[in-house]
C-alpha cells in the first residue's frame, strides 16, 4: 500500500467536573471564534509530548484555576466527531468529582461565565457533542465510545 498517507485526527479532552450536589461545571463560550455563546465544559486540545491524562488535568487548571490529582480524572467517554467538510476529531471524557481549589472563570477573555448545572437536564444552549456525550455517561446506555455527526 505504498503511497498511502495515515489519517491523523484531532485530539481533545473535556473535564466532566461534578460537585456534591452531582451538578456538573459548564462554562459560557466566548471570543472563541467556535461555539461562542454555547455552554461547554473544561476542554482543549492535547499538545505534542502531552499525554491525555496530563492535558485534561493542564486544562482543567488554565480554565477553571482547580487541580485535578491523577487519580481524580476518569476516563468515562470517548466521542469520534466530524461535520461535513470539517476534519474529525477524538474527544476523550474525564469525570472528576474531587479536586484542588475552587472553580473560578480562570480565562474571562474566553469564557462569559461559570456555573454549576443539572447533568440530566442540560440548557439548549450546549453544545451538540458535549450534550451527547453527558447523555451517555449519565444513562450508562451509551457505553464508552459513541460517533456523533457522521453521516
Amino acid at each position: 500500500m505504498a503511497g498511502k498517507i495515515r489519517h491523523r485526527s484531532i485530539v481533545d479532552v473535556h473535564a466532566l467536573l461534578f460537585d456534591e450536589a452531582g451538578r456538573v461545571l459548564l462554562m459560557e463560550r466566548a471570543n472563541t471564534g467556535y461555539a461562542d455563546g454555547m455552554a461547554g465544559v473544561p476542554a482543549g486540545h492535547l499538545e505534542q509530548g502531552e499525554s491525555i491524562l496530563d492535558a485534561v488535568i493542564r486544562e482543567t487548571a488554565e480554565e477553571v484555576g482547580v487541580r485535578l490529582g491523577t487519580g481524580d480524572a476518569r476516563c468515562v467517554h470517548v466521542s469520534h466527531r466530524c461535520k461535513p467538510g470539517q476534519v474529525d476529531r477524538v474527544g476523550f471524557f474525564f469525570a472528576a468529582t474531587r479536586w484542588e481549589g475552587e472553580p473560578v472563570n480562570a480565562e474571562p477573555h474566553k469564557c462569559a461565565r461559570i456555573w454549576w448545572h443539572d447533568p440530566d437536564d442540560l440548557p439548549s444552549e450546549t453544545i451538540g457533542y458535549v450534550a451527547d456525550a453527558i447523555a451517555r455517561v449519565r444513562s450508562g446506555a451509551g457505553g464508552v465510545f459513541s460517533l456523533y455527526g457522521w453521516t
